[in-house]
C-alpha cells in the first residue's frame, strides 16, 4: 500500500507538469480521489466495502474541498470517518498555503484594498476567486490581534498626551452615520511615543470621551501633565475630571484657524503675523504680556478676535510652562492629525464601514503597525535629558533666562 501511494504521488506530480490543463485538472482530481482512497483504507485497516477483524472506523460520507494547484483549482471529495478523523496527506502544504493567503488578504486589508478588490487579488495570484463573507471571515482573525493591542498594560510615566478624533461613515440599524474614532497618543518619561488607545462612538460627547480617558486610566495612564487637543468642550470636562492635575494645551492651530474667523478675509493676514509676535516670544511671561499688547491692539476694529484672544490666553500659552525644545511639537495636535491622515487614507477605499467591528479592526491594525514602527526606531520623539527637565523648577524657561536669574 505504501509503495502504491508513493507511485500515485509520484504520476500525480509528473502530469501537474504536463500543458493540457484541462486534462491534468480532471487526471489531478481522479489520482487525488485514489490516493485518498488508500490513504483511508490503510488508515482504517480495510478496503471499501471490506469486512476485516483489522477494521478500526467505518467509511462515513464525504465533503467538499477545493485544492489550488498549478493547472488551476480542483474540486475533490475528501473521505470521512467514524470515528476519527482523516485528513489527506496531499493537502498538508495548503494548510501552510491557506495561512499564507488569509496573511496576504489581512495585509491587503490593512493596506487598505476593499474587500471587493481582494477577489482580484487572489485570481492574481492563480486561485480561484474568494467571496466577500470569506474575506470577512478572515480578516475577524485580526480581532484578537486588534484587541490585545488595545487593551495591553500602559506601563510608565507619560506626561504629554495628544486627543483628537477622526470620523468614519458607518452602517449601523440599517442607516449610514458618522462615526467619531478618537485616538490617544503619549510620549513616555524616556520621550518614546506610542500609541495609547482608540475607540469608536457616535460622537466626540462628554460622557464618550470620560469612557475613553477613564478606560486609558485603568489600564494604567499616570502622571499626565500636559494634554495637547482641539477646544472640544466635551473633552475638555472630560479631561478635568479624569486626568486630575494635567495641563491643558488648546491646539494652536485650531484657534487660529478660528479667531481669523472672526476677522474679514481682507485682513486676515495681517492679523494672524501680528498674533504669530505672540508665540515667536523666548518665554511664559514675555509670550503673556504681548497677548495683551496685541489684543488691545486688535480691540478697535475687530473686538470678537481680540475678546477670544484674551479669553484662551492661558489655554494656547500652556505649552511655555515645559521645556523650550519640546515646544515646538506641544502647541498643536499636529503630530496626531499626521497620524489620522495616514488612517484615513486606508480607510478611504473602504467607503462605508458595515459596522463598528470592521472600523476597529482597520483602524486598530494601522495604529497597531504604526506603534510598533515607534518602538523600533533609533530616534526618540523627545531627548531623555530634556524630558527629566518637564517637573524641574523653571523647566520651561530657556537656560539663558535660567543663567541670568542665577
Amino acid at each position: 500500500m505504501a509503495k502504491h501511494r508513493m507511485d500515485v504521488t509520484t504520476f500525480v506530480g509528473k502530469l501537474m507538469e504536463a500543458e493540457d490543463v484541462d486534462l491534468l485538472r480532471e487526471g489531478v482530481r481522479v489520482l487525488a480521489q485514489l490516493l485518498m482512497d488508500a490513504e483511508v483504507s490503510s488508515q482504517i485497516g480495510a478496503e471499501l466495502y471490506e469486512r476485516t477483524e483489522e477494521r478500526t472506523a467505518q467509511r462515513n460520507g464525504y465533503r467538499s474541498r477545493t485544492w489550488d494547484t498549478r493547472v488551476g483549482t480542483v474540486e475533490l471529495k475528501v473521505p470521512k470517518i467514524a470515528p476519527g478523523t482523516y485528513f489527506p496527506a496531499l493537502l498538508e502544504p495548503r494548510r501552510r498555503a491557506e495561512r499564507a493567503l488569509a496573511a496576504v488578504i489581512q495585509e491587503a486589508y490593512v493596506k487598505g484594498i476593499s474587500t471587493r478588490k481582494v477577489d482580484d487579488l487572489v485570481r492574481a495570484l492563480g486561485m480561484d476567486g474568494i467571496s466577500k463573507s470569506e474575506v470577512s471571515r478572515i480578516c475577524k482573525t485580526l480581532d484578537a490581534e486588534v484587541e490585545a493591542f488595545r487593551s495591553r498594560p500602559i506601563e510608565g510615566s507619560h506626561p504629554y498626551v495628544w486627543l483628537d478624533a477622526t470620523y468614519h461613515k458607518v452602517r449601523e440599524a440599517g442607516r449610514v452615520t458618522s462615526m467619531a474614532t478618537v485616538v490617544a497618543v503619549g510620549v513616555t518619561g524616556e520621550g518614546w511615543r506610542q500609541v495609547l488607545g482608540i475607540d469608536v462612538g457616535p460622537s466626540e460627547d462628554q460622557a464618550f470621551w470620560t469612557q475613553f480617558l477613564r478606560s486609558l486610566v485603568r489600564r494604567g495612564l499616570r502622571d499626565v501633565a500636559l494634554v495637547i487637543s482641539d477646544a472640544h468642550e466635551g473633552l475638555k470636562v472630560a479631561t478635568a475630571r479624569v486626568l486630575h492635575g494635567a495641563t491643558w494645551q488648546r491646539c494652536r492651530v485650531h484657534f487660529m484657524r478660528n479667531l481669523l474667523a472672526t476677522v474679514p478675509r481682507s485682513a486676515s493676514g495681517t492679523v494672524a503675523a501680528i498674533v504669530r509676535t505672540i508665540f515667536a516670544q523666548p518665554d511664559h511671561a514675555s509670550a503673556m504680556a504681548q497677548l495683551h499688547r496685541v489684543a488691545d491692539g486688535l480691540r478697535g476694529k475687530f473686538p470678537a478676535a481680540a475678546e477670544l484672544l484674551e479669553s484662551a490666553a492661558e489655554d494656547v500659552l500652556a505649552h511655555f510652562h515645559f521645556p523650550e525644545e519640546h515646544r515646538r511639537r506641544l502647541h498643536s495636535t499636529n503630530p496626531l492629525e499626521r497620524l489620522h491622515k495616514e488612517v484615513k487614507r486606508r480607510t478611504a477605499v473602504v467607503g462605508i464601514f458595515p459596522d463598528r467591528p470592521s472600523l476597529i479592526r482597520l483602524a486598530g491594525m494601522l495604529l497597531a503597525e504604526q506603534d510598533d514602527e515607534w518602538a523600533v526606531t533609533d530616534r526618540r520623539y523627545f531627548t531623555f535629558e530634556s524630558m527629566a527637565r518637564i517637573n524641574e523648577p523653571g523647566g520651561g524657561e530657556p537656560k539663558e533666562l535660567l543663567a541670568a536669574i542665577a
